[in-house]
């Protein structure tokens, strides 16, 4: 008996682009590895949903297939970094409802902030499972802290809530003779001290960062960073924002800020302690993501117990909705985080 098969609904875009087109890029890679992947939607057994991204091609499917299994990774809540975040939860929250056998949260705090702005899960399959890089690209290279010691973030997002108040006090305050400190990515500030050097290729990203010796995070509100995941991966120690997923994704691999101000004191501590919080990264690897993620897709699929049939309310609400999200749709193509 051959394993179900599995499609992934997302446009994916082959460079840099936005952290959850990297992760998936990467199930997508796995499941190829393991023969559980069809690139044509109908003839996968079950489908993989991110969002709100192709949902309309999503309803589709369902209509012509209704026995089509959907499982639905949620990449929110949304409202805490966009300006329509509230409405657009709604929408996703309810073609949750409508669509889905199966939810996949990224972190703990996505899964309690989403069930507190009223996802409703019932009669589904639901887990926690972070994200993971691809290992073959992130992959560890311990080595002794620099001399001067190198300071690396990262973000492909230049949206304000990925902590740019905080890099640029770094700019204006850090010392530059004992640090050196650069940011790959875009930026909505020009910095004085700090190089900037616009996104690279995940190749060229991982080498500058198994070439750094701390990362640091100041994203405000993330579902689960992968930024945050790569550098963990390259072996790197974090000084991270205290807020959102980002305590539950560097355990006890860094430590935590409230204020920018607490930084350097935070990386002296780093600094004679390198070894020591080196060897306490601790992360998933791609392998053992990819497998949490088929195995909750195979539940979904093995249960089969109420296939979800659009009714008419339903449809109502979709053709409501259509010219909305399609709004939604075209502006998040421009401004994913």
């Amino acid at each position: 008996m051959r394993n179900p098969k599995v499609h992934i609904l997302f446009d994916f875009v082959d460079s840099s682009w936005g952290g959850g087109n990297q992760f998936l890029k990467s199930i997508k890679r796995y499941l190829i590895r393991n023969n559980l992947y069809s690139d044509n939607i109908h003839k996968a057994d079950i489908v993989l949903i991110n969002s709100h991204h192709k949902i309309f091609e999503a309803i589709k499917t369902k209509i012509k297939n209704p026995e089509m299994i959907f499982v639905h990774r949620i990449d929110g809540p949304i409202r805490y970094h966009r300006k329509d975040g509230k409405l657009l939860d709604r929408i996703i929250f309810k073609y949750n409802k409508i669509l889905t056998s199966g939810t996949i949260f990224q972190s703990q705090f996505s899964k309690n902030e989403s069930i507190l702005n009223g996802i409703n899960m019932y009669g589904q399959i639901s887990a926690v499972i972070t994200n993971a890089p691809d290992d073959e690209i992130f992959y560890k290279n311990n080595h002794e802290i620099s001399s001067k010691i190198r300071l690396i973030s990262t973000s492909w997002s230049s949206n304000l809530m990925k902590g740019f108040d905080t890099y640029e006090w770094l700019d204006k305050n850090l010392d530059f003779d004992k640090y050196e400190m650069v940011f790959i990515g875009n930026s909505p500030i020009k910095f004085k001290n700090i190089i900037h050097i616009p996104p690279v290729s995940s190749l060229d990203l991982a080498d500058f960062l198994r070439k750094s010796d701390i990362f640091i995070f100041a994203s405000k509100v993330e579902s689960c960073s992968n930024s945050l995941l790569e550098a963990l991966h390259c072996g790197l120690p974090v000084v991270a924002f205290n807020g959102s997923s980002n305590p539950e994704i560097v355990k006890q691999g860094g430590l935590l800020f409230d204020y920018p101000e607490e930084i350097p004191g935070l990386l002296k501590d780093m600094e004679l302690n390198y070894k020591i919080f080196q060897d306490r990264i601790s992360v998933y690897s791609l392998s053992q993501i990819g497998e949490k993620y088929y195995n909750l897709m195979l539940d979904s699929y093995k249960r089969k117990k109420k296939i979800r049939v659009i009714t008419a309310l339903s449809l109502m609400f979709l053709v409501a909705h259509r010219l909305l999200l399609r709004a939604f749709i075209k502006l998040s193509s421009k401004t994913r985080v």
